[in-house]
């Protein structure tokens, strides 16, 4: 049953119904092994958080921040700063010392927790910087403090002050006494285009968005959420609140990196994802079909064609399967797709959020083929995650982002571009009142910059209005339309698309580089390097190649005519990728502009 009580008291309401059940667990790297906390643990730290905050002075409605990696006490934080009216404002585990630095001051920021190692030493260094700053609070004990640091203090010191719960009455009378517009959040964007904004998120955004989402999914509290996108992440966050809305398990996973392991070890039911990691999983797949024996390519292939039939042209349609497909799915089911699922650590899966970009649909239709419920979805930070998504009672068109939330206005303007009202829209950008007016118009209506359509009840993306490519011809190009198509091969892991202003479309490529090596040393092909690699003619041609193939479905005006080939990805360090992994586009076409303009040479 979804509990509709407000963040401020949520946790502690949620511990008198399941008491010493577990509410969070975590990976504890040391005893390699994962650890839970019961609701009444999670209760009782919450309240310390509170008590502790106000034994520091926390004022109503003050900003403080969290700059950490996934975890709990990240979650204990922010629960603990809603049960005093304070205000969290997270910063992404990656963000650089500008970044950091931009935030603090902008929003006047006195306390800073910061999680591990890299965390502490970047937000110690802009300590001078920061004229509100007065403490740190470290969540890692094992993080050292540097020999002049006379602010910090670990976060089981913190704690210790609030011992007793000193102020029980206070925060008591602070967490029932939120206003619906109280600021919950700060939420700074990742700044794709020019200076990060600080969306201002609601107590009322959340009460109107978390119902409005179970409504239309199935979310219970025998759910196991695993929790792989930064909770900083508003897709992450609002997910999360819900799923604690609802009773669910959160299984908090610390390092990105080892998302394949943590999966096989917790078996979720559930977890919020962007498309790239589908993407991932597919090129997995793919490459294990390629590389199996004849026999098992072919039943593979059988399972996955089976698979796609009866969920993608049948079940989500809202139409019955016919007898002899349904037995063929079932056998099917039983043994390569849940053999399969259980290599992923997915064989309790019930139903995954996927949202963030576009998803390629030979992606979609792939996950749906192995019996894993995807729910695509749009929404932005400024619409507390979800504006659209795939109602499970209701048919499902793959390419689409399902239907809108209730609750929610949709409207197009110019270029058909999605506006949208009510209550789960953001009304402000932080000390913005400029940047605010050029996004919510007199009328009120918000401007999300995507360009879409609805069909038959259902949205549909078309483009991200200001990435849209003018070739000097005068032909608009839509780079996502074109990098969601390519990506899905084996061998690419990232591109780029260049036309703007240019006389024909190109692309720089990020390689898959293992696979790339070995396809290289399968052809007999010797590469000393990756440079060597990604320069060798018939490497690019073979790539070239492929490319032409994915592409056919596009105008000849839209398709990439030649590629570069990058030995190093992308990099946050070099600013060509924000926090949340998507490209700058400005940035990239300056650093690689040699490399770019040596493609259109005649």
């Amino acid at each position: 049953m979804l509990n509709t009580a407000p963040l401020s008291v949520l946790i502690h309401e949620q511990s008198k119904v399941y008491g010493d059940r577990a509410a969070l667990s975590y990976r504890d790297y040391d005893a390699n092994a994962w650890r839970t906390i019961s609701w009444n643990r999670f209760s009782e730290l919450v309240s310390l958080v509170s008590n502790a905050l106000l034994k520091f002075g926390v004022g109503i409605q003050e900003n403080i921040a969290v700059f950490s990696q996934n975890k709990p006490e990240s979650v204990c934080v922010d629960f603990g700063a809603y049960g005093i009216r304070a205000v969290s404002v997270p910063f992404y585990a990656t963000s650089s010392e500008a970044q950091v630095q931009y935030m603090i001051n902008d929003a006047s920021i006195r306390f800073v927790f910061v999680g591990e190692q890299y965390q502490y030493d970047t937000a110690f260094r802009v300590l001078k910087f920061c004229p509100t700053l007065e403490r740190l609070i470290i969540f890692d004990r094992k993080v050292k403090k540097n020999p002049q640091d006379q602010v910090s203090l670990y976060f089981d010191e913190f704690l210790h002050e609030g011992d007793g719960f000193p102020f029980a009455e206070e925060v008591k009378a602070r967490a029932t006494s939120i206003e619906p517009d109280d600021i919950a959040n700060i939420l700074y964007t990742s700044g794709t285009t020019g200076v990060s904004k600080g969306v201002t998120l609601t107590y009322r955004m959340y009460a109107a968005a978390i119902p409005a989402n179970d409504k239309i999914m199935h979310l219970t509290d025998k759910d196991v959420i695993m929790c792989f996108l930064p909770f900083t992440h508003v897709f992450e966050r609002a997910w999360s609140y819900w799923c604690l809305s609802r009773g669910a398990q959160l299984a908090i996973n610390l390092k990105p990196q080892d998302i394949q392991m943590t999966l096989r070890e917790v078996h979720p039911t559930c977890m919020a994802a962007v498309p790239r990691f589908w993407e991932k999983v597919y090129s997995g797949v793919q490459d294990k079909i390629d590389t199996s024996s004849a026999l098992q390519r072919k039943l593979m292939l059988d399972a996955l064609a089976v698979g796609k039939r009866y969920n993608v042209e049948y079940k989500l349609r809202g139409q019955e399967p016919p007898l002899t497909l349904k037995l063929r799915y079932m056998f099917y089911e039983k043994t390569i797709i849940s053999l399969l699922k259980k290599t992923l650590g997915l064989e309790n899966a019930h139903f995954f959020p996927t949202a963030g970009a576009a998803i390629p649909r030979e992606v979609e239709e792939f996950v749906h083929a192995c019996g894993i419920n995807m729910t695509a979805g749009y929404g932005l930070t400024e619409t507390t995650a979800t504006v659209s998504c795939d109602w499970h009672d209701s048919p499902v068109s793959i390419g689409s982002v399902g239907r809108v939330l209730d609750g929610i206005e949709i409207s197009f303007g110019e270029n058909n571009e999605i506006l949208l009202k009510g209550d789960t829209i953001t009304k402000s950008y932080y000390r913005k009142p400029e940047v605010t007016a050029q996004a919510i118009d007199e009328d009120g209506w918000f401007h999300t910059g995507d360009s879409g359509y609805i069909k038959n009840g259902e949205l549909f993306l078309t483009d991200r209005i200001k990435d849209l490519f003018k070739t000097s011809n005068g032909k608009y190009i839509s780079p996502q339309a074109l990098e969601s198509k390519l990506v899905v091969d084996r061998y690419i892991d990232e591109v780029a698309i260049i036309a703007d202003e240019r006389k024909f479309v190109s692309a720089l490529i990020i390689p898959e580089y293992t696979l790339l090596e070995q396809w290289a040393k399968d052809n007999s092909i010797g590469v000393a390097s990756r440079e060597e690699l990604c320069s060798n003619p018939l490497v690019v041609n073979m790539l070239m190649e492929r490319i032409t193939t994915l592409q056919q479905e596009f105008a000849h005006y839209e398709q990439v005519k030649r590629i570069t080939l990058l030995p190093h990805p992308f990099s946050m360090e070099k600013g060509e990728l924000t926090n949340t992994l998507k490209m700058r586009r400005p940035v990239i076409a300056q650093n690689y502009k040699e490399l770019i303009d040596k493609m259109y040479e005649e």
